[in-house]
């Protein structure tokens, strides 16, 4: 049995600029951090020739094409070039529709997995692109490239996205003490609700395709906010970078009307009454996870504790997408 695991993230600066529809024609930015919840994927050659998938659903099938899990068909017909029939298994430390990035995560997986099966080496930037393509090409679906690069990398990670598809990959510059204060200063909070990302973020590549100014201008200045949050935990300012963090909430806000809600909304004023200096919600929006940071952690998670808030306690992952076994 094969055993591989890909992690999830959190976005620090400039989320959503990660889109073909902006940065093919404006290039985009971001700062990422892989942390250790993961997805992990299994491999096993099955007895009888069938292919059997286990994920939320099970499947036995004798075909590639009858393989209903999109990415996983999608990535067996291009990836798996043997006649091998196989076991499929994913688990996940967190489900999916929760803002961490869980879906490029599965398809990085999913591919190293497929490629050292079959005895085939694939380098970070190559399983990036390879997971992107399956998403964002073969699928059509209308997300960015963050979460298949930071999945692939891990660490805590700068992305410059350029007009023709490339990306520039570099780790971001922090000292160690800023680092670590970083993750015990850094909480999420799971707000309870999930959402599909697609359904939200088309709205944005819809608005970015027809150059609507308002969408346009928004993503500029949220780029710019990463460029500044890059130089913030650079120089171990991690408090105007927190304060980055709430400027960026309510420019992200104005971007789709699902992007929040009444209980989203108030679970986010309550941490700021308690102690939160900035926050924002994780992912494209609309569920998921509230991510704070806080001078004094243990007040916060205190009080949002008997808010009923549940923690995700977390620590950053520096290996990427890997083969365990």
């Amino acid at each position: 049995m094969l055993i591989t695991r890909s992690p999830l993230r959190i976005t620090l600066g400039g989320g959503g600029t990660d889109l073909p529809s902006y940065y093919e024609n404006y290039e985009g930015f971001l700062v990422s951090a892989a942390i250790d919840k993961y997805v992990y994927i299994t491999i096993h050659k099955t007895f009888q020739p069938e292919y059997i998938i286990k994920y939320s659903k099970y499947e036995k099938v004798n075909s590639l094409a009858e393989i209903q899990h999109p990415i996983i068909r999608e990535a067996m017909k291009t990836y798996h070039t043997s006649n091998e029939f196989v076991e499929i298994t994913s688990m996940a430390d967190i489900p999916a529709g929760t803002g961490l990035g869980s879906s490029g995560s599965f398809t990085a997986a999913l591919i190293k997995g497929i490629c050292t099966y079959q005895r085939v080496l694939v380098d970070p930037y190559s399983l990036a692109e390879a997971s992107c393509d399956i998403e964002l090409n073969k699928l059509k679906e209308p997300i960015g490239k963050q979460d298949q690069y930071i999945a692939s990398f891990g660490g805590l990670t700068t992305f410059h996205f350029k007009k023709d598809g490339k990306v520039d990959v570099s780790p971001l510059k922090i000292s160690d003490e800023a680092l670590y204060n970083l993750e015990d200063h850094l909480l999420l909070f799971f707000t309870g609700q999930s959402r599909k990302a697609s359904s939200i973020l088309r709205d944005q590549d819809d608005k970015t395709k027809e150059s609507n100014s308002k969408m346009i201008e928004n993503l500029h200045f949220v780029k710019e906010l990463g460029i500044e949050s890059k130089r913030c935990l650079e120089n171990d300012d991690l408090e105007q970078f927190a304060r980055l963090m709430n400027i960026h909430w309510n420019y992200k806000k104005e971007r789709s009307p699902s992007m929040t809600n009444s209980e989203i909304d108030y679970c986010y004023d309550f941490a700021l009454k308690n102690g939160a200096l900035g926050g924002k919600l994780i992912g494209a929006g609309g569920g998921g996870f509230l991510m704070f940071y806080a001078h004094d952690p243990i007040k916060l998670r205190e009080a949002m504790k008997k808010a009923l808030m549940r923690e995700v306690r977390f620590r950053f992952d520096f290996e990427g997408t890997k083969v365990l076994s």
